[in-house]
């Protein structure tokens, strides 16, 4: 988390010293950033070879979950013992997590070993923006911007392609392995260059465990709820009905917590700002709407469209590109006239259209088409991802940016969470149905698995039940998706138009800002 305030002439690094304790910072950030988009690709393997189709969301619905309850304490270790420590012994438990997913033999040990090393990314991002914050003074941070940014179109762009070549050519455990060189480096570096200037360490800040814990608990029985309910168990089983009710007292519990807590990890008061509120729901869009589409596209690309991995992962490049080009150009637009509000109208439109289209796929739908409604997708993710972000900044006070910031990404992240949980469950229930409605069980290479390559072996007549059985989930999927993303269309109309705080009358403080919120 950042500082709220900026200690008094701290000592100055020089431009080549902060580059070089960047560069373990850098290649941390990759690791962060390319995990998921290396892991998509690889996901219709893992599943065939594991079994376990109907736990697939899980697979990175754990991942999502943990990186997301513990970033705020990652913050707070950080305060009292130091960031560079917390960062790096973040790090040693993410790559003991990389390994233990990569020796993983069933989908039961895949998922906890995916939340452990949750566990480990949500302290790698807030290591990061720590590090940055006591390292670069704010003036100075736009400078250094760039180099960090360069890291998200990498991933974007490499993270599926990888995935899909190591799924092609190795072996899906590679997926995780790969991790494990790159964390490393990323270790010695930081151990070696990593120097922060009057890091403060604030032995008297107390992490609001009882507020992480029941957050943690209430959090991880909505999404049991939502994912088992209507197909593991009935909607009116004893199971999910105390899974609802452990939620929802849980979330009352949490809510009285953080009211009377002194440092809550999320502070209630900042939802009095409407704006702020507003941000953190479109958020929650955007994250349902990205992992979604990242975790799901890959199952139609494969099983019906019939291409590899390392295709599949191509094909997803026109939604990265486009997310990319349009979240870069947005920026620019925004810091130039200072304006915003056009940005998330026209961003849950574009996502609601690119969803919707989505809905409509068939059997014949050749991968061209697909990828026009990538292009869609992806621009309509352009216009949010870091508008959410600047909204919710710009109405807090100055001192409140990190928590704003932070509070943001958990509900982004919340929105991936729940989205994936309950696209998982549509998903899976759809595809059983299907078969089921044909008297045909699953087809599988006669152990109950199958995988894409397993699939072309099948008779024509099993390929075609199986492929329109992926279609009709696919096609629910997205559709509900859609529905998300017009509620998001809604609520971005009240949105009010706030002049950003130094934009027009002090150029060089609405320079400090931007370098603020790209930071953070």
């Amino acid at each position: 988390m950042t500082n709220a305030h900026t200690p008094p002439d701290p000592v100055r690094l020089s431009p080549r010293q902060i580059v070089t304790a960047m560069s373990g910072l850098i290649i941390a950030m990759l690791l962060a950033q390319l995990d998921n988009m290396i892991v998509a690709p690889a996901l219709p393997t893992i599943v065939g070879e594991l079994g376990g189709m109907d736990h697939l969301a899980w697979v990175t619905t754990g991942y999502v979950l943990a990186s997301t309850v513990s970033t705020p304490i990652w913050g707070k270790l950080g305060d009292i013992f130091g960031h560079r420590g917390t960062f790096m012994v973040s790090i040693v438990v993410f790559l003991a997590g990389s390994a233990l997913c990569g020796m993983s033999q069933d989908m039961s040990s895949l998922i906890g070993f995916r939340a452990f090393q949750g566990l480990g990314a949500g302290g790698l991002m807030v290591g990061i923006m720590s590090a940055i914050g006591l390292m670069v003074p704010p003036r100075e941070r736009g400078k250094y911007q760039g180099i960090m940014m360069a890291v998200m179109p990498v991933a974007m762009i490499g993270g599926p392609l990888l995935g899909g070549f190591i799924t092609d050519h190795a072996s899906w455990r590679w997926a995780f392995y790969v991790n494990l060189p790159l964390g490393i480096i990323s270790l010695i570096v930081v151990w070696f260059t990593l120097k922060l200037p009057q890091e403060i360490r604030n032995s008297r800040v107390r992490i609001d465990w009882w507020g992480s814990a029941v957050l943690t608990i209430w959090i991880t029985a909505l999404v049991l709820m939502l994912s088992w309910g209507g197909s593991q168990y009935g909607w009116n089983s004893a199971q999910i009905i105390g899974l609802g009710t452990t939620a929802a007292v849980g979330l009352v519990v949490f809510l009285l917590i953080e009211r009377n807590t002194a440092e809550p990890v999320i502070p209630l008061r900042l939802f009095t700002n409407a704006n702020f509120s507003l941000a953190n729901a479109l958020g929650f869009v955007v994250g349902f709407a990205m992992f979604g589409g990242i975790t799901f596209l890959p199952q139609f690309q494969q099983y019906v469209q019939g291409q590899s991995a390392t295709n599949s992962g191509l094909l997803l490049m026109p939604m990265m590109i486009a997310a990319m080009i349009v979240s870069l150009a947005g920026g620019q637009i925004i810091s130039r006239t200072g304006h915003y509000k056009a940005f998330p109208i026209i961003g849950t439109a574009l996502m609601g259209a690119g969803l919707f289209l989505f809905s409509t796929m068939g059997l014949d739908t050749p991968a061209f088409q697909s990828g026009l409604y990538m292009a869609v997708l992806g621009a309509g993710m352009g216009c949010m991802m870091q508008t959410t972000n600047l909204i919710a900044q710009n109405s807090v006070h100055v001192k409140d940016i990190g928590v704003a910031t932070g509070t943001t990404t958990f509900a982004r992240n919340m929105g991936g969470s729940l989205g994936i949980s309950i696209l998982g469950s549509i998903y899976a229930g759809r595809l059983t149905d299907t078969l089921a409605a044909a008297h045909s069980p699953a087809p599988s290479n006669g152990s109950g698995q199958l995988t894409p390559a397993t699939l072309q072996a099948l008779p024509l007549p099993v390929q075609q039940l199986f492929k329109q059985a992926v279609t009709n989930g696919i096609q629910d999927v997205f559709f509900l998706s859609a529905l998300v993303a017009a509620a998001g269309f809604i609520l971005a109309w009240f949105i009010r138009q706030v002049a950003l705080r130094g934009h027009a009358p002090a150029p060089a403080q609405a320079v400090e800002t931007t370098a603020e919120e790209l930071a953070i």
